[in-house]
C-alpha cells in the first residue's frame, strides 16, 4: 500500500485589487491571512471533506457544502484525471468575507495548491497561480496572493499570466474600513458600463502607470493622485456608499491614498508608516459618520507560503 502524501500548511494573504486606477491589473497583498492545514483522511469510511475552522467568519468557513477550497481541489484533480483523496482541513481565517479583500482568490489558490500537492501534479507556483487565475476570471487578486506585495499582472492572448512585483521594502500602514453588509463581486461588476471614452481610458492609464512607479520608488506623495479612478469606482458608489465619504481623506494628515478595496464595499486607506493608527482611525470614523465602523490595521505582506510536514 502506498503512503498518503504528507500533510501541508498553506498561509495565504488577503489582497486588495484595483487600488483605484489599476482596474483588473494591480493587487496588494496584506498581512491578514487564511491558514489551511490539510491532511488525507485515512479512515475507511471517511467523508470527502472534514473541516474545522477558527477566526473570522468561522461558521461560513467550516461549511462543507459548496466549499470553494475543496470544490477547486476536486475540479482540478478531476480535470487532470487524478483521484480525489478525502481531506481533513483546519482553517484559521483572518480575511473578511465579501468585503473586497480577496477571500475567493485565496480560496481558489489554496484549492489549486492542495490539488497540486495531494495529486502529485508537480506544478510550479506560477502554474498554480495561472490555474487559479483562469478560475477567478482575472489575475489581479490571485497574482498578488501568490507573489505578494504590490503585484501588477496581465493575461496574454494565449491566456498565460505575466506578473511583476514591487514594493517589498515599503512600510506604509494599510487600513481597511469595513461596513456591516457584504457585497457580491458579481453585483458590483454588473454596475460597470460596457465601454468608456478615450479621455476616461487615458485618465486611468496615466494614473495606473503612476501608481506602479509610486510603489516601485516608495513615493507615497504620489498615491493621492495615482489612486484616482474613472473606470469602476464612480459606478459602484451606489452600493459602496462608504467610498465617497472617505475619498476626500486622500493626501491629508498622513493618509496617502484611498480606494475601494477590490469590488468593495470595503475601503482601503494607505497611510504613512509613522501615522498614529488611533488618530487615523478616528478620522475615518468621523468622515464615515459612524463611530462604530470597523477599521482593521495591517501591512503590505509577502505572498503564499507552503510548508510540507
Amino acid at each position: 500500500m502506498s503512503e498518503s502524501p504528507r500533510p501541508i500548511r498553506l498561509t495565504l494573504p488577503a489582497t486588495s485589487a484595483n487600488l483605484g486606477s489599476a482596474f483588473d491589473a494591480g493587487g496588494l497583498a496584506m498581512g491578514l491571512t487564511l491558514t489551511v492545514d490539510a491532511r488525507v483522511n485515512e479512515a475507511a469510511d471517511a467523508p470527502e471533506l472534514t473541516i474545522s475552522a477558527t477566526g473570522r467568519n468561522a461558521d461560513r468557513c467550516s461549511n462543507t457544502r459548496n466549499n470553494l477550497i475543496f470544490e477547486t481541489y476536486r475540479a482540478v484533480l478531476s480535470g487532470s484525471g487524478g483521484g480525489v483523496l478525502p481531506l481533513e482541513l483546519r482553517l484559521c481565517n483572518e480575511i473578511p468575507l465579501g468585503m473586497g479583500c480577496g477571500s475567493s482568490a485565496a480560496a481558489l489558490l489554496a484549492g489549486v495548491m492542495l490539488a497540486n500537492h495531494f495529486g502529485g501534479l508537480d506544478w510550479t507556483l506560477h502554474a498554480c497561480m495561472e490555474e487559479a487565475c483562469r478560475r477567478e476570471g482575472h489575475p489581479d487578486n490571485v497574482a498578488a496572493c501568490a507573489l505578494g506585495y504590490m503585484t501588477v499582472s496581465a493575461e496574454t492572448e494565449a491566456r498565460r499570466v505575466v506578473a511583476v512585483t514591487c514594493g517589498q521594502a515599503i512600510d506604509w500602514k494599510l487600513l481597511l474600513a469595513l461596513p456591516a453588509a457584504s457585497l457580491a463581486t458579481e453585483r458590483a461588476r454588473a454596475l460597470l458600463p460596457g465601454s468608456y471614452s478615450r479621455s476616461e481610458a487615458v485618465y486611468n492609464i496615466q494614473r495606473s502607470a503612476l501608481l506602479t512607479g509610486a510603489f516601485a520608488a516608495g513615493r507615497g506623495d504620489l498615491l493621492a493622485e495615482a489612486m484616482q479612478d474613472r473606470i469602476h469606482q464612480p459606478y459602484r458608489n451606489q452600493v459602496c456608499p462608504l467610498l465617497p465619504m472617505l475619498l476626500p481623506l486622500a493626501g491629508s494628515e498622513g493618509i496617502l491614498g484611498v480606494a475601494l478595496s477590490g469590488a468593495g464595499p470595503g475601503v482601503l486607506l494607505i497611510a504613512e508608516s509613522g501615522a498614529p493608527a488611533t488618530a487615523v482611525t478616528a478620522r475615518i470614523r468621523q468622515a464615515a459618520q459612524d463611530p462604530g465602523l470597523e477599521v482593521l490595521e495591517t501591512r503590505i505582506a509577502p505572498g503564499v507560503v507552503q510548508q510540507v510536514s
